[in-house]
């Protein structure tokens, strides 16, 4: 794939291809098995009323309510799906990240201390991007959301980037070690 992206040959471009549409017929039996996996799952924590059992009727419900306007009227534009997904999916996510953001920012208030100059600088970088990020920032100083995009995308972005791939490296070794055998974990073995 990385390949076929570099290199505009017919043959490699039609390896590319024949991968493409492999990987999304893996795709899709990916997903059939990971409702599967979290069907039973759930249905185990609710039979041995494990743990946080009462919040696995709500998950079940809601997988089989989207599940079912999905395959019965479709997933488009102007669909119940796609509203449903919008208008109850998209602001739970973001009450979710919003809460994430405050305890990260209370737990950082509470634990963190500028006692070297690289912690100052972290902590002086993150008050900048969150007033540039916001509307009373530009009427505190006209230059703090341009700083603040600076910010976000020179810095920010590389470590980033470094992160992302890191991530995939980790992702490739450990696709590679399921294929050949050595990681047997998903079997239940050490």
């Amino acid at each position: 794939m990385v390949i076929d992206y570099f290199v505009p040959h017919p043959l490699v471009s039609g390896v590319g291809e024949t991968l493409q549409q492999w990987a999304i017929i893996v795709v899709a039996f990916a997903y059939v098995l990971g409702v599967a996996n979290i069907a039973r799952i759930s249905g185990q924590k609710i039979s041995r009323r494990s743990g946080d059992w009462l919040y696995q009727f709500p998950l079940l419900a809601g997988l089989a309510f989207m599940m079912t306007i999905g395959v019965v009227w479709g997933v488009g534009e102007r669909t119940l799906f796609n509203d449903f997904y919008l208008y109850a999916y998209s602001p739970m996510q973001g009450t979710m990240f919003s809460l994430l953001a405050f305890f990260i920012a209370s737990a950082a208030f509470r634990s963190f201390r500028m006692r070297s100059f690289e912690a100052a600088l972290l902590a002086i970088a993150a008050v900048i991007v969150m007033l540039g990020r916001v509307p009373v920032g530009a009427l505190i100083w006209d230059k703090l959301p341009v700083i603040s995009d600076w910010i976000m995308n020179v810095p920010q972005m590389a470590a980033k980037r470094a992160i992302m791939i890191g991530a995939a490296l980790g992702a490739i070794s450990t696709g590679l070690k399921v294929i050949l055998g050595v990681e047997r974990n998903y079997l239940g073995g050490e």
